[in-house]
């Protein structure tokens, strides 16, 4: 079987992606990449404001281009961007150079762990709480078959601390690599 040396976490907003892949690259030792992180650099700009400049689709070929240069190198945990899957293209890439560590969440966590964070392009443009859930919903149902159809894990975030999470996904990832 072909180890897979990356580990790639994609899952919606909220879920944790960069927090746990903070953690988990420091803990395997590895280099950590965050694809809107890598995109505000490349940018020189925020990525609320790359995405309403540009758009959504302009949006989208700039974040695939991104993850499909990062997804080339080698020993590195990186966290896609909550939207990233609806390229083909990237979760070919993500499936075929690490391993996919699928993060989920629930509506009510996404709800919680976002209610106050702006930099969130596709939040912003809800103003309730009640059009946000919906929002996200939508999200999940459009979103969800495909972070499933590529994760080779899966892990449930929302009751766990993130020690938990990361000795999971380690074992895990020990476990399919052997």
């Amino acid at each position: 079987m072909l180890k897979k040396n990356n580990i790639f976490l994609i899952g919606p907003m909220g879920a944790g992606k960069s927090t746990i892949g903070r953690q988990l690259a420091n803990q395997l030792n590895m280099s950590f990449f965050d694809s809107d992180q890598a995109i505000e650099a490349h940018t020189g700009a925020n990525i609320s404001w790359v995405f309403d400049v540009e758009g959504e689709i302009k949006f989208r070929d700039r974040e695939e281009k991104i993850i499909n240069e990062l997804t080339k190198k080698q020993g590195i945990v990186l966290a896609t961007g909550g939207g990233s899957i609806i390229s083909h293209i990237t979760r070919n890439n993500l499936l075929t150079r690490g391993l996919v560590v699928y993060l989920e969440t629930t509506i009510d966590k996404q709800l919680i762990r976002t209610k106050h964070d702006k930099r969130r392009p596709l939040l912003r443009k809800s103003t309730s709480k009640q059009n946000i859930r919906t929002f996200l919903e939508k999200l999940a149902k459009e979103r969800n078959p495909l972070y499933e159809e590529i994760a080779d894990i899966t892990i449930l975030t929302d009751e766990q601390n993130i020690k938990v999470l990361i000795n999971k996904i380690i074992t895990l990832r020990n476990q399919k690599n052997t």
